[in-house]
């Protein structure tokens, strides 16, 4: 029989049936511990999720990897590549590169009755993935590219109230194009006709208020480039983390004339904020696994010196320092223990309730996101309560030695 592991188990129960000064201390350390566990389990998933969701967002859009001419134009409109590229078969060869695309991009102006607003034309050929905004459309469907040129577009919820648009709508867009004839270079503006085929919400305004997708071969007519003429190519990825490495890699499979873009150089400030978002989790962190051990500390000392009798007389009975610590280090590890019961039950249903109402919100318009995203991995909730555990009992040893300065007579002498 486990004689230590018996008297910790009598320790707790006379601490949590009698009216001991270490009863209420108990319990503090208990809440103390829950508290800080449910709130690194909270903080991890919160962060992780807005950054997953902000990337997601991004990605889904844009893909992982652009690839471009080099232009010093400073619009967001590229000069025109070829389709055909060499390196388009051997990057279809890569197991790393899930999906490439070709796209578009043209700059206008949505002209109603009341009022102008600008927007950037996607246009996107028979090779685009609509999975993204399929996930998000909330009216219509997709078109299908063609040859015979489609008229449909693809606009965000936003830019739908904000002009007061509906399916199947016709919508006037102007553009700003350069005309070259015998006379020389002039610029002009023409105006084209597209109807309302869905409406998508991304919930992300970057894309939201600026963004709505035609067919490319609207587009390069519009720009009077042949069929063999797009803006770019987006790469897709299998692994988000692999993204620097395969993007060094595509750079030097293109050559000099071309370009590749990651998400995160197009995007340079916002995947910063994303960055530092990290240090404030670590922080948090570190913060409450420092309050939960200094918590176990202080309740450890009063369990030792409440119980300075009982160690006097089990050291007068031969009871060894190192029996007599384990004791306490039982009474540690269940308070910690239960602790870790309850934090991981307040998290899990607050994370719960989170994801399916959504109850807490945020601004779109500072967080990109409407509501506190929560990614639920079971992997950083094991490792959370593995490292609280493992650090919290190795700060226990400190006060544990307190046991060996107790010697027998004054300790049964002890009131």
């Amino acid at each position: 029989m486990n004689i230590e592991y018996f008297i910790a188990k009598r320790i707790i129960k006379g601490s949590e049936g009698t009216h001991q000064f270490s009863r209420p201390i108990v319990r503090i350390a208990i809440l103390g511990v829950a508290l800080g566990i449910a709130v690194m389990i909270l903080s991890v998933s919160v962060v992780t999720g807005f950054q997953n969701e902000i990337k997601n967002k991004l990605i889904g859009f844009g893909s992982h990897i652009q690839i471009t001419n080099y232009d010093s134009n400073e619009s967001n409109e590229p000069a025109p590549i070829s389709i055909h590229q060499d390196f388009i078969s051997l990057l279809k060869t890569n197991e790393e590169i899930k999906h490439i695309q070709t796209y578009a991009i043209k700059n206008g102006i949505i002209k109603t009755k009341t009022e102008n607003e600008g927007i950037i034309l996607k246009g996107v050929n028979t090779d685009y993935n609509w999975n993204y905004i399929k996930q998000n459309l909330k009216e219509g469907s997709v078109f299908t590219p063609s040859d015979t040129i489609n008229k449909g577009i693809v606009i965000s919820q936003f830019i739908a109230n904000e002009l007061g648009f509906k399916l199947n709508d016709k919508i006037v867009i102007y553009f700003i194009v350069e005309i070259s004839d015998s006379s020389g270079t002039r610029t002009d503006i023409l105006g084209k006709d597209f109807y309302v085929s869905g409406i998508f919400s991304t919930g992300f305004d970057e894309i939201d208020k600026n963004y709505a997708i035609v067919d490319i071969h609207r587009i390069q007519k519009i720009n009077r480039w042949d069929t063999t003429q797009i803006a770019g190519f987006e790469v897709e990825l299998n692994d988000y983390k692999k993204i620097d490495e395969i993007n060094d890699d595509l750079n030097i499979a293109v050559g000099t004339d071309l370009m590749t873009q990651t998400i995160k150089q197009l995007h340079p400030t916002l995947f910063s904020w994303l960055d530092m978002i990290d240090v404030n989790a670590i922080l948090v962190l570190v913060l409450m696994v420092l309050v939960a051990s200094i918590n176990m500390i202080a309740t450890l000392l009063i369990l030792i010196l409440e119980r300075t009798n009982m160690i006097g007389i089990l050291k007068s009975l031969g009871s060894t320092n190192q029996k007599i610590q384990k004791i306490f280090l039982y009474n540690a590890i269940y308070i910690i223990g239960k602790g870790l019961l309850w934090g991981n039950g307040i998290a899990i249903l607050i994370s719960i309730i989170q994801l399916q109402f959504g109850i807490f919100t945020l601004n779109p318009e500072t967080y990109y996101i409407s509501q506190v995203p929560i990614n639920f991995n079971i992997l950083h909730i094991l490792f959370i309560n593995a490292g609280t555990l493992l650090v919290c009992t190795l700060m226990l040893l400190l006060p544990s030695l307190v046991v060996s300065k107790i010697t027998p007579v004054k300790a049964i002498k002890f009131d």
